[in-house]
């Protein structure tokens, strides 16, 4: 509205994986929309768009569409209880699970609590909350109270605080424990899936889940989302003995965005190019803090990293990720908005199939810009 002009790296939170109003699935979801918007029944675009889903992500057996990442997060919770017969699920420290309130945390330290006035904290009782990348703490929680566990869920990269990454062997160690005390493990790759790999991180770091949801790059920025998993899991909801409901779910709109993802997703995979610019990008963030000598940390995926300051050593857990001067990068991320560049203030960059030589070339030279005129 003011005329001026941002190179983008917020993304919207994630979604825009092939960048902004993407003309090839707006295309699609208005042709859609020309035929129908709702009918209250299955449509063939919904079976188009599960199909297609499913054979990217190559271990689900069954999917259904929502609308939010927060709204199948539930689903994957209630599908886990009805399995188990249990009540209790196990989440770790810095991951986002939507801001319903049993699964909205603000983490400090040893203390853990609800996070939003009007939250209610006794909706947060039956959530046993660990540190992440900790295999140990997580097998001794289930020796004393494995049999109390429906699910444990987790982001199986934790990009929406730090953009870390699980240690070797850590998330087949996990899957190990749940399959020794019966408990639902669901990865919850709203942010990763789709993004780290056209399968995920299930396809990036082979340990599959037995639910895990989806959303952001699976529609090129439109609202919807998906739970997949195994039949025995999944057979439920249809048969209406476990219940998810939505008015909105798998609407002509939201079934359109992801066949026509989907489909741009295989005919011009954007992987590689996205992961050349994210290296590149990383690299060059990585000499501006040397040049300037100031203690700029990047950390993660070359579609999704973390920018910081502080000290150089690989961050595994969100305490750690607390150590670090994160208040001063916020303050940097500002300046760095004045100076045309979009920021989550949290640290998080992503990189899209819309960026090129051109944004890399100008990010470097805005950043620039920002230090000339005084160091964060």
């Amino acid at each position: 509205m003011d005329g001026n002009e941002y190179i983008d790296y917020v993304l919207g939170q994630g979604p825009h994986f092939l960048g902004h109003a993407n003309p090839v699935v707006n295309a699609a979801v208005a042709e859609a929309s020309s035929r129908g918007m709702l009918f209250g029944a299955q449509n063939t675009l919904e079976v188009e768009a599960c199909e297609l889903m499913l054979a990217a992500l190559g271990w689900a057996d069954m999917v259904r569409l929502g609308m939010t990442g927060t709204e199948c997060v539930q689903a994957a919770l209630r599908a886990a209880r009805a399995a188990t017969g249990r009540t209790a699920f196990v989440r770790f420290e810095g991951h986002y699970h939507g801001w319903l309130d049993n699964v909205l945390v603000q983490t400090t330290g040893e203390w853990t609590g609800v996070a939003s006035r009007g939250q209610l904290g006794s909706h947060l009782a039956d959530c046993r909350m660990l540190p992440w990348n900790d295999a140990d703490a997580l097998s001794e929680l289930l020796r004393t109270s494995g049999d109390t566990i429906a699910a444990v869920i987790m982001e199986p990269m934790m990009v929406n605080a730090g953009g870390i990454e699980p240690l070797p062997g850590y998330l087949q160690r996990v899957r190990e424990l749940c399959d020794q005390y019966g408990i639902v493990l669901i990865f919850d790759e709203v942010i990763t899936g789709f993004r780290l790999a056209r399968g995920g991180a299930v396809e990036k770091y082979g340990v599959v889940p037995d639910l895990a949801t989806y959303g952001k790059a699976m529609a090129g920025g439109w609202p919807v989302a998906a739970l997949a998993g195994r039949a025995d899991l999944m057979e439920p909801f249809g048969a209406g003995s476990v219940n998810h409901s939505g008015t909105f779910n798998g609407s002509l709109m939201a079934a359109a965005a992801v066949v026509a993802t989907q489909r741009l997703l295989i005919d011009d995979s954007p992987y590689e190019r996205i992961d050349a610019y994210g290296r590149e990008l990383m690299a060059q963030l990585a000499k501006i803090g040397e040049r300037h000598d100031i203690p700029l940390r990047v950390q993660g995926v070359p579609a999704a990293f973390h920018v910081s300051f502080g000290d150089p050593t690989p961050v595994c857990d969100l305490r750690t990720l607390n150590t670090l001067d994160l208040g001063r990068y916020a303050a940097f991320a500002s300046r760095l908005a004045d100076n045309g560049l979009w920021l989550a203030q949290r640290g998080i960059w992503y990189v899209s199939a819309a960026h090129g030589d051109a944004e890399l070339a100008d990010t470097v030279e805005r950043i620039e810009s920002a230090l000339a005129e005084s160091l964060p």
